[in-house]
């Protein structure tokens, strides 16, 4: 059996891992990479090590558009098997794919009206939607927990990772040679005591672990305070008039930091004031929420029995039309505006951030992780001068980073998990899903609490198991 690395390795995006076996080959996600534009577009264009009609099937660990985002390259490239999630995975994946290649399209049309009057050869998408509706007839959903055999002498099975509305710890038994060997791939992995999901699930020990690590060597503040601490902020808006830019991912965080907005509200911790969700996605997205409450932790339950609907309240208004869109540049303060995307590369939030950078009475508000070379990372590390649309801006408004309502486990919270699993059956550990020094952080971290044998590759870096 074999383990090529071909995304996430050393990066936090891009999640594609290689497997083969003498049964079948086959992929663990198969993600956008997302980073400097050039590079990005030559890595997702091509599949260098694989050709990707020899792939069997493809394992999705959930929705986000760095883990399944180039499912439908893959599939208009020649791939016709199967794709196993879950159900709430398979419902979101419906959405997401569809608005990736919609945005693909609408950027490089947009970038081609420059190219052409400048007489530069015009860019292709990666795909259209046309790929990406082909790329879910190809979706197969399961249950958690629901064992399943995906070849011969492979078994799947489905754990919660707590990480997003149907993200999943896969878990592989494969057979091979006369052995056994069990395999797990975290996903991303959730945080305990998160609003909304369930916690990450512990799965049955493995003796290979691909694991993320994302916040390998930095803790989070306690999610537990999260209301406060957006509610101080919710009063010094109210007090200045001002505008909270909030830039969000459409899947999880937006739904996140509605519940938590709404349960605010219902405190009486501060006035209400106007909550736009200015996404098409976020709304779609939403709406699968509501499809899916198995995925609910118990405290989002008991909230649901007492108000209907936790992702709806007075004042709170989900926008979907464009003009609607821009008359949110007249709306005054205080307000809040949610759009996506969240590490601010793509969407309507680059127009809401144009529209209200310079203002010194407006807050930025960063609730999730942005990767290195994007918008969302350089104003996180305080720059005070950024391009947005090619023009330069400078950083008038108040960035306030709140890392509460980060969807990832901590360092403490990685640690935590895996010494859960026997250090006595753990043959290798193999890091992903993170920068390298995060990772290398984190490795010593396990090597102190007994575990051997940890690897950190890069890309296309294979090891035979």
């Amino acid at each position: 059996m074999q383990i090529r690395f071909i995304g996430a390795a050393q990066t936090v995006t891009g999640s594609m891992h290689l497997i083969k076996t003498k049964q079948a080959t086959f992929l663990l996600d198969c993600g956008l990479y997302q980073g400097k534009r050039k590079e990005a577009f030559e890595i997702n264009r091509t599949f260098g090590f694989f050709n990707p009609s020899d792939i069997d099937f493809v394992i999705l660990s959930h929705a986000h558009i760095d883990h399944a985002g180039n499912l439908p390259s893959l599939v208009s490239k020649g791939f016709d098997g199967k794709i196993y999630s879950t159900f709430a995975t398979r419902d979101l994946s419906v959405i997401m794919l569809q608005d990736s290649a919609h945005i693909q399209q609408k950027d490089v049309e947009y970038v081609n009206k420059r190219r052409k009057r400048e007489g530069k050869n015009l860019f292709e998408p990666l795909y259209i939607q046309d790929d990406a509706l082909r790329t879910l007839d190809q979706f197969v959903g399961l249950n958690y927990h629901k064992s399943i055999n995906v070849a011969e002498g492979i078994t799947l099975t489905f754990y919660d990772a707590g990480h997003i509305l149907g993200s999943a710890i896969v878990h592989l038994k494969i057979v091979e040679g006369g052995k056994t060997y069990n395999l797990a791939f975290s996903g991303d992995l959730g945080r305990p005591n998160l609003p909304i999901l369930r916690d990450p699930e512990k799965i049955p020990d493995v003796d290979y672990l691909i694991c993320e690590s994302t916040y390998g060597g930095r803790t989070h503040e306690n999610p537990t305070n999260s209301e406060e601490v957006l509610a101080g902020i919710l009063k010094k808006a109210v007090s200045n008039k001002s505008k909270i830019i909030v830039p969000a991912f459409s899947v999880g965080r937006t739904q996140e930091i509605v519940y938590a907005l709404h349960r605010i509200f219902e405190k009486n911790k501060i006035v209400r004031i106007p909550v736009y969700v200015d996404s098409p996605l976020a709304v779609n997205a939403t709406d699968v929420f509501r499809l899916h409450p198995e995925c609910f932790d118990s405290e989002t339950m008991e909230f649901i029995k007492k108000n209907e609907d936790p992702f709806g309240f007075s004042k709170l208004t989900y926008i979907t039309d464009v003009e609607e869109s821009k008359k949110l540049n007249r709306v005054p303060g205080p307000c809040i505006i949610i759009s996506s995307s969240g590490m601010c590369e793509a969407g309507r939030i680059l127009h809401h951030l144009a529209n209200n950078i310079t203002n010194p009475k407006n807050i930025i508000l960063m609730v999730g992780y942005c990767a290195e070379h994007t918008l969302g990372k350089k104003l996180i590390d305080g720059e005070k001068n950024v391009k947005i649309f090619g023009e330069e801006f400078n950083v008038e408004a108040e960035v306030i980073v709140m890392q509460s309502f980060s969807a990832h486990a901590d360092q403490n919270e990685l640690i935590g998990y895996v010494t859960g699993l026997s250090k006595t059956q753990m043959r290798k550990i193999f890091l992903v899903h993170g920068e390298f020094e995060q990772q290398n952080i984190f490795k010593q971290h396990l090597e102190t609490s007994g575990f051997n044998n940890i690897l950190i590759p890069d890309r296309g870096y294979e090891v035979n198991l």
